[in-house]
């Protein structure tokens, strides 16, 4: 089966920052035989060169000259891959403070993760910490719609596990824990303990690990089940980015998220309000004339320049537009505080992020707080919120921003609040303008 007839999915790689999701990446595509044989070489050598041979896998994801030297991942990255049932396209996600407004843009392209956990002793610790990523990329990945995870228990070969079941049992029962706190039923997620720079259990199963019965990684991501698109809704893709290029003119990308765009559809650009006819519409440098949900594509509109799209804006039909809300009007949130040094007070101005929306938003009220658990009303228009609350709460943007219902659209009606290069809590849109 070529990947035209294969089933498409979009996979994003999370975790910690140094837990090896760059490696186990690269390893993967050197093993699923997406990297050519010349590329692999190249980059070889560029390791060698650079003293850094142990990151020779990490190169073929991380390709900005600026990320080799710090050896660490900054911008999304895209490359693709084929399983036995389906081909992915890997959006490697940033694990560094702060880069996480990239990840979220990638968590919330994807139908599925992988979460990478190192099991070497203390870097697993400090990443499941209060104050670590792994446990907040876990709860962006699930505020996102990241519904499909699989774990890769990474760096099996250091001294301090050694391939050892018991290291691997307790750091699945501690990654265990958090999920469900997050909101993941554990039973669903395969775990898979690996060696992202010696390879064991990502394609070919580790002699060195007998105990383990599971999956290999590859395996793993074969288990995963495709999401329904949602042809049937109206058309919605926010901008990613927008680019100008020579023969084709103005080019904006972005990912289906709901509905279908077709060649000759009239579009319209919002909060700008531009509208023109759709030219051409591009995926992974292959022409074609529709686009559905999931597809991350390239396109082109009639008349369009520069100045129409911005990132964040929404692409939708004509005359069936994205939500805007105006500065001075509020979206209702439910939200969970996930980390904040102090509380949050009426008046506080973080950014919101929302599909590739980063906007600055007021709280202008505090609702009422919640019990996590049940959803019961604990407290009316309490005074502040801390960390681990649940509140339902009422946001102003500082400017136009796109943004949706959660029960209509939840691909556009989730958020994640973020300052001081922290997620400070994440939630779903419950109205707009009430």
């Amino acid at each position: 089966m070529s990947k035209k007839d294969k089933p498409h999915m979009n996979l994003v790689v999370i975790g910690h920052i140094d837990h090896g999701k760059s490696t186990l990446m690269g390893h993967v595509l050197v093993s699923a035989g997406a990297v050519t044989d010349r590329e692999a070489r190249e980059l070889e050598k560029l390791a060698k060169d650079l003293d850094r041979e142990s990151w020779k896998y990490a190169f073929f994801f991380d390709a900005l000259q600026e990320e080799r030297k710090r050896g660490i991942t900054i911008d999304l990255t895209f490359r693709k891959f084929e399983t036995g049932n389906y081909y992915f396209t890997i959006i490697d996600a940033p694990g560094h403070a702060d880069f996480v407004k990239n990840m979220i843009t990638g968590a919330s392209q994807a139908d599925a993760a992988i979460l990478v956990v190192s099991g070497k002793k203390g870097e697993f610790e400090s990443g499941i910490g209060d104050i670590g990523q792994t446990r907040e990329h876990a709860f962006l990945a699930k505020t996102l719609g990241v519904k499909q995870l699989v774990v890769a228990v990474n760096k099996a070969d250091d001294n301090s596990w050694g391939y050892k079941e018991d290291r691997y049992n307790e750091v699945v029962a501690e990654t265990k824990n958090l999920l469900k706190i997050v909101g993941y039923k554990t039973d669903d997620i395969n775990f898979v303990p690996v060696s992202a720079l010696e390879g064991d259990n990502l394609v070919e199963r580790s002699s060195k690990m007998d105990w383990y019965k599971g999956p290999t990684l590859m395996e793993a991501l074969d288990k995963f089940s495709v999401p329904e698109k949602p042809t049937d809704k109206e058309l919605r893709l926010p901008v990613q980015d927008v680019y100008k290029i020579k023969g084709a003119g103005v080019v904006p990308v972005g990912r289906v998220e709901t509905g279908v765009m077709k060649v000759g559809d009239k579009v319209m650009v919002n909060p700008g309000g531009f509208v023109g006819e759709v030219r051409s519409i591009e995926m992974h440098h292959e022409s074609q004339n529709e686009a559905i949900p999931g597809d991350n594509i390239g396109f082109n509109v009639r008349g369009a320049t520069i100045k129409d799209f911005h990132r964040g804006d929404v692409v939708s039909h004509a005359g069936k537009p994205c939500n805007v809300v105006n500065p001075g009007e509020n979206i209702t949130a439910q939200i969970i505080v996930i980390f904040h040094p102090t509380a949050i007070a009426l008046g506080y101005t973080p950014v919101v992020h929302s599909h590739t929306l980063q906007i600055a938003f007021k709280f202008v009220e505090l609702s009422k707080k919640l019990d996590p658990r049940t959803n019961q009303v604990t407290e009316e228009n309490p005074q502040f919120l801390k960390k681990n609350d649940a509140a339902v709460v009422k946001l102003s943007p500082i400017k136009k921003a796109c943004i949706e219902n959660f029960k209509d659209f939840p691909e556009l009606g989730r958020i994640a609040v973020r300052d001081m290069g922290r997620t400070v809590a994440v939630g779903v849109v419950l109205g707009i303008r009430t």
